[in-house]
């Protein structure tokens, strides 16, 4: 008999990802080690103007997670739940990086299982050494010509080096 996905531990980690930086790696690298498969959900805030473009997100979330067998990275849009619930996934993987972090989490969470009560959140905390980096302070410091390479991978680098030229 063929195993079915119920017989496998799933978890979705989603976000912005823009762009992906060394404390959402270390939450995929630490997620993917309790699930027997991690995807990575790469969507849009329609708050926020990224920097690159869902494909190129994708892309450089797929170049820093190359490594890891048990990890795949997907676009998608819409609701994070929905999409959890597509991949008929049962567990949503969160960071946390901060107390205002954990408010505003913990509310999505609570809204997450009033539109689906099959979905539980897992929350995995930040190493102090990331709690700080956000995708806007970095979008932030690349735009004003900083010097990035504490917060983000090499493949990173280069693509923000590409994006922000002559800073």
């Amino acid at each position: 008999m063929a195993a079915s996905l119920a017989d496998h531990r799933v978890a979705v980690y989603t976000g912005v990802f823009d762009p992906v930086h060394l404390g959402h790696l270390d939450v995929i690298r630490r997620g993917s080690r309790l699930v027997d498969k991690l995807v990575v959900g790469v969507g849009d805030n329609p708050e926020k103007t990224p920097v690159f473009s869902t494909e190129e997100r994708v892309h450089l979330v797929k170049l820093v997670v190359a490594d890891l067998a048990n990890v795949q990275v997907l676009p998608f849009t819409g609701l994070a739940v929905r999409f959890v619930r597509s991949l008929g996934a049962r567990i949503m993987l969160r960071g946390l990086r901060t107390t205002s972090d954990m408010e505003y989490e913990f509310t999505m969470s609570l809204t997450n299982l009033a539109l689906d009560t099959e979905i539980e959140t897992i929350f995995l905390m930040a190493k102090e050494t990331y709690s700080h980096i956000s995708g806007t302070l970095l979008r932030q410091i690349g735009a004003l010509g900083g010097d990035l390479t504490s917060f983000v991978p090499p493949q990173i680098m280069e693509a923000l080096l590409k994006r922000f030229p002559n800073k």
